[in-house]
């Protein structure tokens, strides 16, 4: 319904030009009539209205105003300025001049000479003047505010203001008495300040302000993503924004004014307005949806003086995390290396790239194992940007490499006070980091026994507890682990979870060592030599040397040498050139030319002890298969390096399986499919016996 407000005034023409006002700016919300005493319209009893806006001289006393006012009625002054324009033009006026100050009555015209100098008009000297008053004939110059009529003739120019405009703080008060504080943030209002003077100063600098926070608080409450609802020390609502209504399914213009139990049973504003205690979290089952709900009260030295409530769908919770958790990839999580950026062209490498890419396009976790330095992050690296979680967090720890509590907290996290040094709020874990992506755990073997037992519920059960906590999470993370050691020898040994190393051993992955991949390592060597900027190139016997080197720390330790290469400062890298550390042979002292003249006599089929002496390796694998034979076993391939590395012999993978084709094709052996091993055949015995005899 329509708001009413009356305009009472002595002037029907002054009566007019505030109805004029009034309804520019409220005119769409409430119907404004106007009502004069000397045209008898303001005389009687005047009908009721929300409002009565009664100017100063319109009624002679507060009596009278009550003979003609409804009782019980709510009724205001009118307040008058002047407009920033007769103010300027005003102080173009030479200082000093004399000017006559026509009104209706000399009170009128003192009041609003004192108004003008309480704007700043102070340098004109204003002379007050009604009709009937006498006149100093010097004065050449008169100003009044719509009553020209009652201006001397002798006065030469005139200037006519119009009847004063009403203040914009009596525009805010009328607004606030009539609930209509949301129209001051409309354009007309707005503009309306700007054409009208105020001399209320402090306190259009204090609503100002107020307005602002007002508006900033309703701006905080939009732009949640949880609905929001606030009461006051009654219960009645004053503030509820767009996301609570839609979860609701309730108006704001409904709820506004309304206690809170009344429309929404389900919260308990009563309770905490009284216990003056927060309502945790509770989940209920709104229009089909879970939403869950709190409470917080508002204390102010002790005294509740209301409460905020808030409401979620209770998945849009999981939602939030999940976004929160992918702007971790903004903050170095994510994986930086896929299947292009592996190098190496050998028959093995290619073979366990291929392996991956299949393996990456599953949901199953990866074991990748290989020997120190192969590249088994890399790898996993390379798995997850391959895989469907690509978009997802990569996220990778050594767990051997912390504590067991210290693991624990940073993959499960805490919550606040577990322990002591915990942070305020407590800290997700990597797990929880990790949501919707892939946690690569590297040197999966070094796990205690009791954090075996948790990653295997992680695997099983796909939720966590954080350190402390009595809440389970749930999360949805791919594990690629890595080893460099047999996890099938640390299952018997007990050391290892036999259940565990199955759901790890689920896809597994070999990564080959770089001595098993050919030319791979020039290839390498060449790419480590040109992010370092280096020029250096390799003679023939150290190309000899290094394809030969059985290369234990694998590319790192192939990078490490082409550094040292690059700080070696000679454009051709000799023998005399290696690292002080890449011959086993160095460590016994064997000076570099021993090792140079060593290399010009090495050929395909020979080794070397640790005795120095020069082994034939044709001989070697024989008498290894031999020795087999006597135990009624047969060798592999690997078994014959680990004997070769035990003895101390320099080996690569590519000398044996090069020798072994070798005497199959002699007919001293015969090669085993898979893992069945060599077994030597009844020539290689004779060939041995003849040879050791």
């Amino acid at each position: 319904m329509r708001k009413k407000i009356a305009v009472v005034t002595l002037d029907p023409s002054a009566c007019a030009s505030y109805m004029k006002e009034i309804n520019s700016l409220f005119g769409d919300y409430a119907e404004v009539k106007g009502y004069s005493v000397r045209d008898g319209s303001a005389t009687g009893k005047l009908p009721r209205a929300d409002l009565f806006v009664i100017s100063t001289d319109a009624y002679g006393s507060s009596e009278e105003v009550a003979r003609h006012v409804p009782i019980d009625s709510e009724t205001m002054s009118i307040e008058v300025t002047f407009h920033w324009e007769t103010l300027k033009q005003l102080w173009k006026i030479p200082e000093g001049t004399s000017i006559l100050f026509v009104n209706l009555t000399e009170t009128m015209a003192r009041e609003a000479i004192s108004q003008l100098n309480a704007l700043g008009v102070n340098h004109l000297y204003f002379v007050p003047y009604c009709p009937g008053r006498p006149i100093d004939e010097k004065i050449e110059i008169a100003l009044t505010p719509g009553e020209s009529r009652y201006v001397p003739e002798t006065i030469k120019k005139v200037i006519d203001i119009g009847h004063r405009p009403c203040s914009y703080s009596m525009m805010i008060e009328i607004a606030l008495r009539l609930g209509m504080e949301q129209l001051l943030e409309t354009d007309p209002f707005l503009n309306y300040k700007k054409i009208v003077a105020s001399k209320h100063y402090s306190f259009d600098l204090m609503y100002t302000r107020a307005r602002r926070q007002e508006s900033q608080f309703h701006i905080l409450m939009e732009i949640l993503n949880e609905g929001l609802i606030g009461v006051n020390e009654k219960g009645e609502i004053f503030a509820c924004n767009k996301k609570a209504c839609q979860i609701a399914r309730v108006s704001e213009q409904f709820v506004i004014g309304k206690r809170g139990e009344e429309v929404f049973p389900y919260i308990s504003f009563y309770k905490a307005l009284k216990e003056k205690k927060e309502i945790p979290e509770q989940v209920t089952k709104l229009f089909g949806n879970h939403v869950s709900t709190s409470v917080i009260p508002v204390l102010r030295k002790g005294e509740c003086i209301g409460a905020f409530a808030t409401l979620q769908y209770f998945n849009e919770q999981e939602d939030r995390q999940n976004e929160l958790r992918s702007q971790l990839l903004k903050k170095g999580h994510y994986a930086k290396y896929s299947f292009d950026d592996i190098i190496g062209e050998s028959e093995s490498i290619c073979r366990t790239k291929a392996i991956l890419k299949r393996m990456a396009v599953t949901e199953s976790p990866v074991l990748i194992v290989g020997e120190t330095g192969t590249g088994k992050e890399l790898m996993a690296h390379a798995v997850h940007r391959a895989s469907r979680r690509s978009d997802g967090p990569f996220i990778a720890i050594n767990v051997a490499a912390m504590p067991e509590n210290l693991l624990e907290s940073e993959l499960f996290g805490y919550e606040e006070g577990a322990f002591t040094g915990a942070k305020k709020g407590g800290r997700p874990g990597l797990f929880e980091f990790a949501h919707r992506g892939t946690l690569f755990l590297d040197e999966v073997e070094g796990m205690s026994a009791s954090m075996q037992v948790k990653l295997l519920r992680v695997l099983q059960e796909r939720e966590i507890m954080r350190v402390g906590g009595s809440r389970i999470v749930q999360i949805d993370v791919r594990i690629v682990a890595a080893t460099n050691e047999s996890l099938e020898d640390k299952v018997e040994d007990g050391s290892f979870r036999r259940d565990l190393y199955y759901r790890l051993n689920a896809l597994t992955a070999v990564i080959p060592p770089l001595r098993e991949r050919d030319d791979d390592i020039f290839r390498l060597l060449e790419h480590f030599k040109f992010k370092l900027g280096g020029s250096f190139e390799l003679s023939e016997k150290t190309k000899q040397f290094l394809s030969h080197y059985s290369w234990p720390g694998n590319i790192r330790e192939l990078q490490n040498t082409a550094e040292y290469f690059n700080y070696v400062g000679k454009p051709v890298i000799e023998i005399e050139d290696l690292p002080p550390t890449m011959a086993r042979v160095q460590q016994s002292g064997r000076p570099k030319q021993e090792i140079k003249n060593q290399v010009d006599a090495w050929d395909a089929w020979d080794v070397w002890d640790e005795n120095k002496n020069r082994k034939t390796l044709y001989w070697f694998i024989l008498e290894q298969l031999y020795l087999a034979f006597e135990n009624g076993q047969s060798m592999g391939r690997e078994k014959l390096i680990e004997e070769a590395k035990r003895q101390n012999l320099f080996v690569s993978q590519k000398q044996v399986r090069d020798l072994l084709d070798r005497l199959s094709e002699e007919g001293m052996l015969i090669k085993g499919r898979g893992r069945g091993g060599n077994r030597i055949t009844g020539k290689g015995i004779e060939h041995w016996i003849r040879y050791r005899e």
